[in-house]
């Protein structure tokens, strides 16, 4: 079930003011500035956020982990602890080939050599410091080497000089030339080196999504990468065109097989070359729907991307959750349902209350909670009936409203079904973004209660209120699942539940959310999905 990616009721969000959406309105309240940033401090960035009980969204932070609590919130200061002066008091001792270590003495009155040979000279009545006395006493006469503001300014001209070289050439080009500490940087320098890489770029968008989506072309167009999008004809997407924000629109018919669809798409990328518009640099999508498609043209073409097999365990629940389970980590009972034939028998396996949910479905749709066995046969032919109302337009999973727009939904998506058992508890969301392999940012948000049977989000609340225990248990259980299904790059969009037998995972989602959430983790950590 989806989250925060259609919430329509309302969304909160904490930093650096309290956004409230609700039906109808929209209005700002100030904060007490106290308890988001440090007295005197206009600095609302990742580095400035102070010790307060949210699980840190980055990897570093200035706190140590686990002093994030209310006292610390408050701007109380931890009590330092006293420091008492000593040093290391070596004897040595030489008869024959024996040597004895005497004693480590506080506040001794010389200091000994330690080397093996006798100490040529005395200072102050003892022996004077050999090298590695010195180092281990801190007596170094090498100096401190350079200060943090000459190690800024070495990146800076470091950077300055990298750009300056990038010259022309595909963004993979470009990206060997770039030392890989500079690129991977955190701070200004690593990203204007990045943006640097990327102004230029082609990027192939396969699907544009609902119309909701424009400020992710509109960022991407800022940012100076030039943008292709492949939908369907009738996509509210080719309009882009016309108002500079895309280069090129490629209409693809999506009523066709996906065969057809994917043969269609391969060969009018591979003409952009001789259209005068070059090689791509990349094909991505911000739809849930079109994911393993623009994996599979990415695979094919040669270019970055996600595994292919890692995109079929997330868009299928049931294969995420036996990716989980191989991997060690919670899942609860579940059967996938071919036919009506196979209801009593995931019913014995999975139990009550439980839940049917579309295997690939998108948006909360499709999905309703199963509370007695009369009941299981009937809603699962319910879900059926309304899989067939849903269509697919600019790659968005909605209902048909008559108006003859979109591809009917059973010609591109998996009609099976998932039956698991229900998870009771507080639902979030986590927002990761993978680089290599490794979390590089992770921020948990609160779902309010959904409106059972069917789910329905009411609203969100960034950042987490729950316990910060319980959101660091969230937040490495989202990023293991990322990693479980084989994932190693890219922004993922993860919902979880803390329940009464500890945290679980929803669902996977290998794209940035939908809805409000590129608001929420802009406007309270300073990120931007995009």
């Amino acid at each position: 079930m989806a989250s925060a990616c259609r919430c329509f009721q309302g969304c909160f969000s904490s930093l650096p003011n309290a956004v409230t959406h609700g039906r109808g309105t929209f209005s700002r309240q100030s904060t007490p500035e106290h308890l988001f940033q440090r007295a005197g401090s206009e600095d609302t960035s990742l580095s400035s956020i102070p010790q307060g009980g949210w699980a840190s969204p980055a990897p570093s932070t200035p706190a140590v982990w686990g002093t994030w609590d209310d006292e610390q919130a408050a701007g109380t200061e931890q009590a330092s602890h006293a420091t008492a002066d000593f040093a290391m008091c070596v004897q040595e001792e030489l008869a024959g080939t024996k040597e004895s270590i005497r004693r480590l003495s506080p506040l001794p009155e010389v200091l000994v050599g330690n080397g093996r040979s006798k100490p040529k000279a005395t200072l102050g009545g003892g022996l004077q410091p050999g090298f590695y006395l010195e180092q281990f006493s801190g007596l170094n006469a090498l100096g401190t080497g350079a200060s943090a503001e000459e190690r800024a300014r070495f990146l800076q001209v470091q950077a300055d000089q990298v750009i300056q070289a990038l010259g022309s050439g595909t963004s993979r080009e470009r990206l060997e030339k770039i030392p890989s500490k500079l690129l991977r940087a955190r701070g200004p320098e690593g990203r204007r080196v990045r943006r640097a890489v990327l102004k230029g770029a082609l990027l192939v968008f396969f699907t544009a999504g609902y119309e909701g989506k424009r400020f992710v072309y509109e960022t991407a167009r800022k940012l100076g990468a030039r943008l292709v999008i492949i939908d369907h004809p009738d996509s509210w997407s080719a309009n882009l065109v016309e108002e500079g924000i895309v280069d090129k629109f490629i209409p693809v018919d999506m009523s066709q097989s996906s065969d057809l669809v994917f043969k269609q798409a391969l060969e009018a990328i591979r003409s952009m070359s001789s259209n005068g518009l070059g090689e791509p640099d990349a094909i991505t999508t911000v739809v849930e729907l079109s994911i393993s498609t623009a994996a599979r043209l990415a695979a094919e073409l040669g270019l970055p991307g996600p595994a292919v097999e890692a995109v079929d365990k997330a868009r299928s629940k049931y294969a995420t959750r036996e990716a989980l389970a191989a991997a060690g980590l919670p899942t609860p009972p579940h059967v996938e349902i071919k036919s009506e034939d196979d209801l009593q028998m995931a019913l014995s396996v999975v139990g009550l209350p439980a839940v049917l949910k579309p295997v690939s479905g998108a948006a909360s749709l499709g999905i309703k909670k199963v509370e007695t066995a009369e009941e299981l046969l009937p809603i699962y032919r319910e879900l059926k009936h309304e899989l067939g109302s849903l269509v697919v337009a600019s790659g968005a999973l909605v209902r048909d409203e008559g108006h003859g727009v979109g591809v009917a939904a059973e010609k591109v998506i998996n009609t099976r079904f998932l039956m698991e058992r229900y998870l009771d508890g507080h639902e979030v969301d986590v927002d990761i973004v993978m680089s290599e392999g490794e979390w590089q940012y992770a921020a948990v948000s609160d779902n309010g209660p959904t409106i059972e049977p069917y789910f329905q989000e009411t609203w969100s609340l960034c950042p987490s209120l729950l316990p910060r225990h319980h959101q660091v248990a969230l937040k490495e259980l989202a990023i293991g699942s990322v990693k479980a299904l084989g994932f190693e790059d890219g922004v993922f969009h993860v919902e979880c539940k803390y329940t009464s037998s500890g945290p679980q995972l929803i669902e996977v989602n290998a794209r940035m959310g939908g809805g409000l959430v590129h608001m929420c983790n802009l406007q309270t950590w300073g990120v931007d999905l995009v």
